[in-house]
């Protein structure tokens, strides 16, 4: 008998192999992944293939062939908050801690299974999307290559970006336990909330719109920051903050409220 009870009991891969099982079948991972890759890499041979070369000038190359993932912060976050709060809606987030009462390594497996997926889904686009909408750019203002200074490190911090607000949204998932509550505060936090602080006539405000999520984003996917903007280590410091504020909100969660 012991040794069966010891066969089956939770551990740590058992839980992240559980959670990446519900990941994997689940029809809305599929539709939102696929959304995310396709929306990024048509909006960014799209654009560049219809782009004449008569800009002003001004907008980083990196920025403007990944355009697309504006859409990336939308499908990803929505795929977060369903690995999360699509469980409550469903139920089965009491068999979920029912077999695993101590609730937390769900929250962490969930977030871990999220990143692994999301993070190479937009590297490999963004390194696919870059050099095809680059053919439609030369002699251009947006020519620019791979090896150029800063742009991989732009195409790679723009997937930890990505990467970074889906799992935030994850969190933001388990705290509200409610599919349109937490789409409506991720779509508040991230993109609502900066432009009506930068509507405020004072500088630490300014100063403070730089490093939300959405800002954050765009300092990290250009290939050389402007003086404007954070530097992309802040950036990206900023984005682990947010993502660390949400994922203990929602650890705070599930340790003190019932399911």
């Amino acid at each position: 008998m012991t040794t069966a009870v010891q066969s089956y009991r939770v551990t740590p891969a058992r839980v992240l192999r559980s959670e990446w099982h519900k990941l994997r079948t689940l029809r809305s991972t599929w539709v939102n992944l696929a959304a995310t890759g396709v929306l990024t890499l048509g909006m960014g041979v799209g654009i560049s293939a219809a782009y004449d070369g008569t800009g002003e000038g001004g907008l980083d190359p990196v920025v403007f062939v990944l355009l697309g993932t504006q859409f990336a912060t939308v499908t990803l976050a929505v795929l977060g908050i369903l690995a999360t709060a699509g469980e409550y809606s469903t139920g089965q987030i009491r068999a979920t801690m029912t077999a695993v009462p101590s609730r937390l390594p769900v929250l962490w497996s969930k977030a871990a299974v999220l990143a692994a997926v999301a993070f190479p889904l937009c590297l490999w686009t963004n390194l696919l999307t870059f050099p095809l909408a680059q053919a439609f750019l030369t002699d251009t203002d947006q020519s620019a290559a791979l090896g150029d200074p800063g742009v991989l490190r732009g195409l790679a911090g723009n997937a930890a970006a990505l990467t970074l607000l889906a799992v935030t949204a994850l969190g933001i998932g388990a705290v509200t336990r409610s599919v349109p509550l937490a789409i409506g505060a991720y779509i508040g936090i991230v993109m609502v909330v900066p432009e009506v602080l930068a509507m405020l006539p004072y500088d630490v405000v300014d100063d403070a719109v730089r490093y939300f999520p959405s800002q954050a984003l765009q300092s990290l996917t250009t290939a050389q920051p402007s003086p404007g903007e954070a530097t992309p280590g802040a950036a990206l410091l900023a984005l682990l903050l947010w993502t660390a504020a949400a994922l203990a909100a929602a650890a705070a969660s599930l340790k003190r409220r019932d399911v």
